[in-house]
């Protein structure tokens, strides 16, 4: 979700990967329902493992409880945002995980793109 809203917010003017430690075969149909509800179609998205390339090819790095499994290399800003998991919940409660990381995402895309 955090990718997808980051995308959409920052309208293509951020590049975005996501992946996770232990990803799991689908996404959540909870979580295609609740981001469809903001114009955002993840039917076809497929959760991607994590590499070690992603992690250095980015800037800021955003996890959500990745402990030892995530790779830090040094000169990079990191983000542990701790985050209810989406998994096996419904929609209703899938919204407010949404909506918590949307609010994430609007302040860490304020830092990255500044008005002028």
């Amino acid at each position: 979700m955090a990718a997808a809203l980051l995308r959409h917010r920052s309208r293509g003017r951020v590049e975005v990967r996501s992946a996770g430690s232990a990803p799991a075969e689908s996404i959540n149909p909870a979580v295609v329902e609740a981001m469809r509800e903001l114009g955002i179609d993840l039917s076809e998205e497929v959760p991607k493992k994590l590499t070690t390339d992603a992690v250095e090819a980015s800037d800021v790095v955003i996890t959500m409880g990745c402990g030892d499994a995530c790779p830090v290399f040094p000169g990079k800003r990191y983000l542990d945002w701790e985050l209810a998991d989406p998994a096996g919940r419904g929609v209703d409660a899938v919204r407010e995980i949404r909506d918590d990381i949307d609010r994430r995402v609007g302040v860490l895309l304020a830092e990255l793109m500044p008005r002028e």
